[in-house]
């Protein structure tokens, strides 16, 4: 099976081309400075002689998405569009890599994969009509939504707690947002069960199983340093107000079609990301 990473210079790209053996014939990874998902002509190309192409490229910029919405908008619509019907074309499977604010975040239970979009930001919005153009297109797809996406390889949220906490010793972190951290790695194994296992053409879930807030995962991440539960001082999103909203609610539901299973819980995928991506020596750790 010979497949091609776009978007792979990226925290999920370069865990699903190390998940996938690295570079090679059967494995390409490309970066916008190698092939503009926007440009037909050079789309075209690339996944000629591609069975699978999974695009991790995207918009992520989710607050400058407000004032610049048109430009994510071609990132996150009119880039998965034209890959759809290239790929469409050549007799490929597209893999779209999609988020849980398609949603509102108001939901009290799990949102299953066919549940009503409501997007609430321009970001949204755009992944939303990524997700529409690649099914509009026939093109043979799965459109897999994850979130609170972490990894070794790029900034994120646990990284983030680290260095604020060594360098200021506590932090507040909001304790009114729920939803499912989820390691890169994970992710990537999951997609390519998903893409093996001959998948069903439809929507996914890859996330971590269970759910916790923004503040419990700091904690976590504190736990994981050696530190005391305190330092971590629990917040509420009025006190973080962004140009964007973010999902109050962002647990989605997980199914089993073609006998894939979902990724496993949060906290205990979280204890065995932790020391990799934080960067910690396991043997000399703070209280190890």
């Amino acid at each position: 099976m010979r497949w091609l990473v776009t978007g792979a210079a990226g925290m999920l790209g370069q865990d699903l081309v190390e998940v996938l053996g690295g570079e090679g014939p059967d494995v390409r990874a490309v970066d916008r400075e190698e092939v503009d998902i926007t440009d037909p002509g050079a789309v075209a190309t690339a996944v000629a002689d591609r069975d699978v192409v999974v695009n991790c490229a995207a918009w992520t910029a989710v607050d400058a998405a407000e004032e610049r919405e048109g430009d994510a908008f071609t990132v996150n619509a009119v880039g998965p569009a034209t890959l759809a019907r290239a790929i469409a074309g050549a007799g490929g499977r597209l893999v779209q890599i999609s988020t849980d604010y398609v949603f509102d975040g108001n939901a009290e239970h799990p949102y299953a994969p066919d549940a009503p979009q409501r997007p609430r930001s321009a970001y949204g919005r755009t992944k939303a009509a990524g997700e529409w153009a690649v099914a509009a297109s026939g093109v043979d797809h799965l459109v897999v939504r994850t979130a609170w996406l972490y990894g070794a390889r790029g900034p994120c949220f646990p990284r983030t707690v680290q260095r604020v906490l060594t360098e200021r010793g506590g932090i507040d972190v909001v304790q009114d947002q729920v939803g499912q951290p989820t390691w890169t790695r994970d992710l990537a194994a999951y997609v390519v069960r998903l893409v093996e296992a001959g998948a069903p053409t439809g929507s996914y879930h890859g996330t971590s199983q269970g759910q916790t807030s923004w503040f419990g995962f700091a904690g976590a991440v504190a736990a994981s340093m050696g530190l005391a539960a305190d330092v971590v001082r629990p917040t509420t999103s009025e006190a973080f107000v962004r140009p964007a909203p973010r999902p109050a609610y962002s647990v989605l539901a997980h199914d089993e079609r073609a006998g894939v299973a979902p990724i496993g819980d949060w906290a205990d995928r979280w204890r065995a990301a932790a020391d990799e991506v934080l960067g910690l020596d396991a043997a000399v750790r703070p209280g190890a």
